[in-house]
């Protein structure tokens, strides 16, 4: 494969027309190696490499540290061609963009500068719903615990980790609005050993093993690496640095299920059309043809729904101005909303499949990661019942999205 466009670290910032004419070159073997990731339970190194050197890894991460800073609608129509190609890669390539932007936006300039002192080209992997604990002291905190669904560690360079803050005691410590304290902290991938247990139904090329502190029950991470996992204004990074890690997450999970719902639905096509059985030709079915086309419509409504959002989202940032608390409440609600769709489709082509979906085939790959992604605790109730409330006007007209509410 010849990337023949600039690389991630020209001096020419790549537009999105320049990501889609390298993804043109890279999704063949993106498809190619697809079976043996799966096979080994993480992207393979010549893939990862590929990635890299297209900067799609990188897309969002801020000008500040180097980065193309893409705006978020264009970085979607990225993701939802390489998702569709091969789900776990689009899954790593969301997890490296969500958790590398937003540490590129919220740690202290010391961190930086330690991080991205050879350029933005770098890969992050981690679990920053909080899975352990740091006790702070002089100068930071001590962490401890074990994460899971470190999706992309394999291959990451630092490590993204949301911890419980506790007191000298043990005690958890609790805000002003009554929710425990969170802090995400970054640390050096070689501070850590994975666990190897990611023997799962779907995203099995994404290599999420849990993980835990390497050969020490405590791990010092200094201040200066670490952020509030509530923070409200960013460091640096425009004011799409505004969306946090709350409009970070709804984008990457978003853009990547647009794509492999659509997977999806095409693979089914493959297999009715020429497909006759003891009832006749399948295509024939008046019952399929009134389902698929009410399937498809379901699926096109929901694309077009992300669209119109995330398009929302990226005109008011271009316009230089911070998105508003109505944006934010639809960036959650399509995030769900998009996910409860291609859950249904994705079931209906895999029932109106008959056996066609049970074996090895892109579509039953499809088929479980569908229902793998649907698992993540962003498609939680709770959150949509706070886009409930947003919309109802209940909290203040000022208060800001968290991860997985509305403060105020």
């Amino acid at each position: 494969m010849n990337l023949s466009l600039a690389p991630a670290n020209s001096d020419t910032t790549p537009t999105v027309a320049d990501f889609h004419a390298r993804l043109d070159e890279l999704l063949p073997l993106v498809e190619e190696r697809a079976a043996a990731a799966e096979e080994q339970g993480y992207m393979t190194d010549d893939v990862v490499e590929a990635l890299r050197k297209a900067g799609i890894y990188t897309m969002l991460f801020p000008r500040d540290v180097g980065g193309p800073e893409l705006s978020p609608f264009d970085a979607m129509t990225v993701i939802e061609r390489l998702s569709y190609t091969h789900a776990s890669a689009g899954w790593c390539a969301i997890a490296n963009n969500m958790e590398g932007t937003t540490m590129a936006i919220y740690i202290e300039d010391e961190g930086l500068d330690e991080v991205f002192k050879n350029g933005h080209d770098i890969t992050i992997a981690g679990n920053g719903v909080p899975r352990g604990f740091a006790r702070p002291v002089d100068g930071g905190y001590m962490i401890k615990g074990r994460w899971a669904y470190g999706s992309s560690i394999q291959h990451a360079e630092w490590i993204h980790t949301g911890c419980f803050i506790t007191d000298d005691a043990g005690n958890m410590v609790f805000g002003p609005n009554g929710q425990p304290k969170i802090v995400i902290c970054h640390h050096p991938r070689d501070t850590i050993e994975l666990l190897g247990n990611w023997d799962v139904l779907g995203l099995r090329a994404t290599g999420s093993f849990d993980y835990t502190i390497k050969d020490a029950e405590e791990l010092f991470v200094p201040t200066y690496k670490t952020y509030d996992f509530d923070i409200g204004a960013p460091r640096r990074g425009g004011p799409a640095g505004a969306l946090g890690l709350a409009g970070y997450s709804a984008w990457a999970h978003t853009s990547w299920a647009i794509g492999t719902g659509r997977r999806m639905l095409d693979e089914l096509v493959k297999v009715i059309v020429n497909r006759t059985d003891a009832f006749g030709r399948s295509a024939d079915s008046a019952s399929f043809k009134f389902q698929f086309a009410q399937n498809e419509a379901k699926f096109r409504a929901a694309r077009a729904l992300a669209y119109e959002t995330w398009k929302s989202v990226s005109d008011t940032c271009a316009a230089g101005e911070m998105p508003s608390q109505e944006q934010m409440t639809m960036v959650k609600l399509t995030l769900r909303h998009v996910h409860d769709v291609i859950s249904e489709t994705g079931t209906f082509a895999h029932r109106a499949a008959r056996g066609a979906s049970l074996h090895n085939t892109p579509m039953q790959r499809f088929y479980r990661d569908i229902h793998s992604g649907t698992q993540h605790i962003l498609m939680a109730d709770q959150i949509v019942e706070e886009c409930g409330r947003a919309l109802l006007g209940l909290p203040d007209p000022n208060a800001q999205w968290t991860v997985f509410g509305v403060a105020g």
